[in-house]
């Protein structure tokens, strides 16, 4: 059974350490789109932060699509249509809140096109907007604003502090909702059951395909459960060793054109 589809994530996987979409990456997407084959950017961005990468690749083009939210939020890029989108129970947001108030740790959602955080500053706080290409609100009291619905919370920190808050609030409200790192310094807490593995899964079961005919690219925890969904689960050699020793094999580094290396290898049996 050949390949069919491919999952990206953005950031460590798709892009360099530049943020940018190499040309070789770039040429071999695009060619194996107009053989037919669907790309799906999937990331823990929000999707305002994905357009400028799904137009690079025209996915509008040949119909890709965009999984926002590590698939809290899935947009068909031709049709702009929203597919699916899960909301954080609200009332837990009061609750994370309080966890983490007496620590540095900034605490994001999103308002729209509007990336909103409490007034907790650290060296990460602005990383997100930085990446996005968002603007950003400072708000003096964070739960009486956020009254909105909203797809996920970003908690963002030193590494250790949030290595220490995964585990308390994984332990805490396991089988309310989800918490897992996407990188060492960003804690994403997500609607319980929403991640980029079951939502690929949901996706392929409209589309036709297997979980056989798709490819998973990505890097760090957030992508692990895509990996291990996928019929070929690729790590980047520059990623996390625990989503290593789930993949199926590990591909060069996003310095180094890995993604273009598999899609030429797996889609285009170049």
């Amino acid at each position: 059974m050949s390949y069919e589809i491919i999952a990206l994530d953005i950031d460590g996987t798709l892009t360099n350490s530049q943020k940018e979409i190499t040309p070789r990456t770039k040429e071999a997407l695009i060619e194996a789109q107009k053989l037919g084959k669907k790309v799906v950017l999937a990331s823990g961005r929000h999707n305002s932060g994905m357009k400028d990468v799904a137009e690079e690749l025209e996915l509008d083009k040949y119909g890709g699509y965009i999984m926002a939210f590590n698939g809290g939020k899935v947009i068909n890029a031709k049709t702009g249509e929203v597919i699916s989108s899960v909301n954080f129970p609200h009332q837990y947001i009061e609750p994370v809140y309080n966890c983490v108030k007496d620590e540095n740790i900034t605490v994001i959602t999103y308002e729209d096109d509007l990336i909103v955080m409490n007034d907790k500053v650290n060296d990460y706080t602005h990383v997100e907007a930085k990446i996005l290409k968002m603007d950003s609100k400072v708000v003096e009291n964070f739960l009486e604003y956020v009254t909105f619905e909203v797809n996920k919370l970003l908690l963002v920190g030193e590494p250790e502090i949030i290595d220490k808050y995964e585990k308390i609030l994984v332990e805490k409200y396991k089988g309310y909702f989800d918490v897992f790192k996407s990188c060492p310094f960003f804690l994403e807490v997500m609607p319980f059951g929403v991640n980029k593995g079951a939502s690929l899964s949901a996706m392929l079961s409209k589309l036709g395909y297997t979980r056989e005919q798709l490819i998973a690219c990505g890097d760090s925890y957030n992508d692990m459960t895509m990996i291990g969904y996928a019929g070929l689960g690729v790590c980047m050699k520059n990623g996390e060793k625990d989503v290593k020793k789930i993949a199926d094999l590990i591909a060069d580094t996003n310095d180094n054109d890995g993604v273009a290396r598999i899609v030429e290898e797996y889609l285009l049996n170049k």
